[in-house]
């Protein structure tokens, strides 16, 4: 039926994105990093991280969960989008302390209902870690911190050992900062550059084949 047409190639069009870890990460070293400074006592109150929490934390890391999505990278696309999600919850339980939506949500609030909610963090953080160890050691290093964070936030939040875990979570949030910067420069200059110019280490691999 078809002698004498021409046949008709399908053609294939492949879309390139660029690799949106460089913002998601830049989004939590700065959010850590004005945070941390509260919890080190060299800034007061939350009223001025509130937001950074949502544009940040937030938006920068959403922007990220969706590029991780269209690059079909499961694991990356989760990890930004439920930290995205954490810091719009932070700084929507911020506000209500503060306040802003009526003194009878203020007074009903209570510290241990936050403390459930570090702790499923903690747990999601725990097997995210075993999935970082696959992608790259700076990765890695930035789980691996966060981890403490959700465990000094969580025994806090519970009344356990409440300086302590103040100070744990403190530290770890300023070095969440710190490696996420570099994750973040990593991510930009080795792609601009077309070379390693900052070293991000191999992953372990202990998991994949």
């Amino acid at each position: 039926m078809n002698e004498g047409k021409p046949s008709v190639k399908p053609e294939t069009v492949s879309v390139t994105t660029a690799d949106p870890s460089a913002i998601g990460l830049f989004g939590l070293a700065m959010v850590t990093l004005v945070a941390s400074s509260q919890k080190l006592e060299w800034t007061t109150g939350v009223s001025g991280i509130i937001p950074w929490a949502i544009f940040l934390g937030a938006c920068a890391q959403l922007f990220a969960c969706f590029g991780d999505s269209k690059r079909n990278n499961t694991f990356g696309a989760t990890a930004f989008g439920a930290y995205a999600f954490f810091w719009l919850g932070v700084a929507f339980t911020w506000m209500i302390k503060l306040g802003v939506f009526g003194s009878e949500m203020a007074g009903q609030f209570d510290p241990k209902q936050l403390g459930f909610a570090f702790l499923g963090y903690l747990i999601f953080t725990v097997y995210m870690t075993i999935g970082a160890m696959e992608a790259n050691k700076v990765l890695f290093v930035i789980f691996f911190l966060i981890i403490f964070l959700f465990l000094g936030l969580t025994l806090n939040a519970f009344g356990i050992a409440e300086d302590a875990s103040h100070k744990l979570a403190a530290v770890a949030e300023f070095l969440i900062a710190l490696a996420s910067f570099y994750g973040s420069a990593a991510s930009v200059l080795n792609t601009h550059f077309g070379r390693v110019f900052l070293p991000i280490g191999k992953p372990f691999g202990w998991f994949k084949k």
